[in-house]
């Protein structure tokens, strides 16, 4: 209500200055029927013909303006659905962390039995919420194995001091680094200095875990399929 408040005012305040229904509207990001609602009281300003830098102007700053209301929306959008997830329970944790896996994690085929646990991301919050989960389930952090995967053309030993400092160790203390080649012909995107490449995180001798982690999905799938069908004969 305070923001609809604030655009009112302001709205009043600009064609108290001359600005049209049109420009007023491009200023704020809202909408003409709000505009008019807020100061069809007030005089009308006096009709002239605008030049084409001005009318430019006036696009860009309207667009600019839809913008800003945008990302404050989206900005409180979030804020709110943040609060709602916080104070998260060892068992909702334990929930994300199993679908986490299962949804980045390595995972055994059946032409190729490998039961290990092997996860790989590039974003910093992902790996902590990974970590947090395995210290949940009581993994021996001694068991934990790092390296970073990495294109060969980006900056390697700061991607390596970033992601061990991330984890709490020492950049000597992760596994050798994998480099991927460079190919000229790809057009890439993340190029730029806050490119870190990804880190893999493998559990020494995960082979019973990774059996748990299976089973505890296959639980979830199972328990979500019942819940759903049921929900559907209500």
């Amino acid at each position: 209500m305070a923001l609809k408040d604030d655009l009112r005012a302001r709205a009043r305040e600009l064609r108290l200055q001359g600005w049209t229904y049109d420009r007023i509207q491009m200023e704020l990001g809202c909408s003409k029927s709000s505009v008019s609602l807020w100061v069809r009281d007030l005089p009308a300003p006096e009709r002239r013909s605008r030049t084409r830098e001005e009318s430019s102007a006036i696009a860009k700053k309207g667009w600019q303006a839809r913008l800003r209301v945008r990302e404050e929306e989206r900005q409180r959008t979030r804020q709110r659905a943040e609060e709602e997830t916080r104070g998260m329970s060892d068992r909702e944790l334990f929930f994300a962390g199993v679908a986490l896996y299962w949804a980045e994690g390595s995972k055994s085929k059946p032409y190729s039995r490998r039961e290990r646990v092997t996860f790989v991301n590039s974003d910093p919050n992902v790996i902590s919420v990974f970590l947090a989960w395995l210290a949940l389930l009581e993994v021996d952090p001694a068991s934990l194995r790092f390296a970073v995967q990495i294109h060969e053309t980006a900056d390697v030993a700061a991607a390596e001091a970033f992601w061990a400092d991330h984890v709490g160790i020492k950049s000597d203390d992760l596994l050798k680094t994998s480099l991927k080649r460079h190919n000229p012909t790809t057009n890439r995107k993340n190029t730029d200095q806050e490119y870190r490449g990804c880190l893999r995180v493998d559990v020494r001798d995960g082979a019973e875990l990774y059996r748990r982690i299976e089973g505890w999905w296959y639980g979830i799938v199972g328990a979500a399929v019942i819940a759903s069908d049921l929900r559907n004969r209500t």
